[in-house]
């Protein structure tokens, strides 16, 4: 769980930050996002949708949190556009998912090795490679190259499933 929370919290405060909360507001949304992954967590099947359920849950609490604010501060239509966030047609979100199955699938298709490096830093802005050559039993000095080498071969499979895009 605490590599969890070290990994996917960044990526939390990115989402949620995305919708122009104050860092105390922030604060709030990703503590409920983590408390109701705590008591919630035992329906996700399938362990790789956490990440998943993680971002959508906190988009989610951002945006609901964004709403009682307003109702609560009404603003000036130009404040309240510049903090929103933009809305994606059906047609792009429809693309959007499709391009992570797509990845996704991708992923799948690289040895396991190459899937663990790469899932452990999906989401981190700044991997700690001492900590990932310790759990990855790699030396520190082969992460970069081996992470250039995965990426590579993901590369490879998403232009032989549909020439990529």
């Amino acid at each position: 769980m605490d590599d969890l929370v070290t990994a996917m919290t960044p990526v939390l405060w990115h989402v949620v930050r995305a919708y122009g909360h104050d860092r105390q507001s922030a604060e709030d949304v990703i503590a409920t996002t983590w408390l109701g992954f705590v008591r919630l967590h035992q329906t996700i099947n399938d362990p790789r949708a956490v990440a998943s359920w993680l971002i959508t849950s906190a988009r989610r609490g951002a945006a609901e949190h964004a709403r009682k604010a307003r109702r609560a501060s009404p603003v000036e239509d130009e404040k309240l556009a510049a903090v929103l966030p933009d809305e994606e047609s059906a047609e792009a979100l429809a693309v959007l998912d499709d391009d992570a199955a797509r990845l996704w699938r991708a992923v799948s298709s690289v040895d396991e090795r190459c899937r663990k490096l790469l899932r452990v830093i999906a989401f981190m802005e700044r991997p700690d490679y001492q900590s990932l050559s310790q759990e990855l039993d790699m030396p520190v000095g082969s992460i970069g190259p081996t992470r250039a080498r995965c990426l590579a071969k993901v590369r490879t499979a998403l232009m032989n499933e549909g020439g990529g895009r």
